[in-house]
């Protein structure tokens, strides 16, 4: 047995322990790797805006000559439900696109909306022209003949309809109007530029679709407007209260407004005072199908940023705008 004891295996040392690297080593590695996987998704997200670039380029190009050919075709209504969805695809890239690629979108679009009105134009039946009898007088001692009754003449423009700008197609819109209720549909709207100008004392309702507003010089109006595709301007108003769907809204040389918006950038607000911000709150049958063919995003609303150019100060809140109190916004129009 004392035999065997000496023959028997040495025993085994106890294993080493493992290196233990020190906390600080072990936060700088945590971070190199944190790095690493920063630069992959900035990589990563970086190929996929181009992959997304490429694709709105070449769908833009598809579509704009598609509408191309339809104009020259003389397919107007056609033409004018493709650009919608041009715009639309356009509107729906803009997060994803360079500054330049927005630019020369829009320009296109706006490019083949002149287009559109100066087919539509060009396409309207043209006025026969008549010659007229002349009166002959009637010779001494004859009866006079009993007058003809006065034939009913053709129906002027409405009041206070808006005049195109020298050169351009006719806008739609209202003008010189006072105490009036002012309204234009879907049909009337659809991807038109619109013009509200020197109003009085006017509730407006725009319910449909157009491209573009502009609101001038009124005093004391309502103006409740649909989804518009691209930009308001607002300028030289006071005492309104604009209930508006837009892209972009500018706001110049307006006071004491209210404003209840569906913005999906940022408010821009110059050489205004005493104006103030909501959501907006209005809706009408048909609303959803129009901000579909908007393509305004209903889930994406800055109404609470405001940018004002004339205050830069950072720390501190500018004077000019505010946000209505929650209880005394406005949910209820008709």
């Amino acid at each position: 047995m004392e035999a065997q004891a000496a023959f028997a295996a040495p025993a085994q040392p106890e294993a080493a322990a493992a290196p233990v690297l020190p906390e600080r080593l072990q936060r700088r590695e945590a971070e190199r790797q944190q790095g690493v996987e920063r630069q992959r998704q900035k990589k990563e997200a970086q190929v996929v805006k181009e992959e997304q670039s490429e694709f709105f380029v070449a769908a833009f190009a598809r579509e704009r000559e598609a509408v191309e050919a339809l104009l020259a075709a003389g397919s107007l209504e056609e033409a004018a439900a493709r650009l919608q969805g041009l715009q639309k695809l356009l509107t729906e890239s803009v997060r994803f696109l360079a500054p330049y690629e927005v630019r020369q979108g829009q320009e296109a679009v706006a490019r083949l909306q002149g287009d559109l009105a100066t087919r539509r134009q060009q396409l309207q039946p043209k006025k026969k022209f008549a010659f007229r009898a002349l009166k002959k007088e009637a010779p001494p001692g004859s009866e006079p003949r009993p007058a003809e009754p006065a034939r009913p003449a053709a129906a002027a423009p409405g009041p206070g309809l808006a005049e195109g700008e020298a050169g351009g197609p006719p806008l739609c819109g209202f003008s010189r109007a006072e105490d009036q209720e002012l309204e234009l549909g879907p049909a009337e709207l659809l991807q038109r530029d619109v013009v509200l100008s020197e109003l009085r004392g006017c509730r407006v309702r725009l319910r449909g679709n157009a491209n573009t507003l502009r609101v001038r010089d009124c005093r004391g109006c309502t103006v409740l407007c649909g989804p518009v595709s691209t930009s308001v301007l607002v300028d030289g108003c006071s005492d309104c209260l604009l209930v508006l769907a837009c892209q972009q809204l500018r706001t110049h040389r307006t006071r004491d407004s209210r404003f209840y918006v569906q913005v999906t950038s940022r408010a821009v607000i110059e050489g205004c005072t005493k104006v103030s911000f909501a959501p907006y709150t209005w809706s009408y049958p048909g609303m959803e199908r129009d901000f579909e063919s908007s393509g305004l995003d209903r889930n994406r609303n800055n109404w609470k940023l405001v940018d004002d150019f004339d205050w830069l100060a950072t720390d501190q809140p500018s004077p000019n705008w505010s946000l209505i109190p929650e209880q005394e916004r406005i949910s209820c129009w008709d």
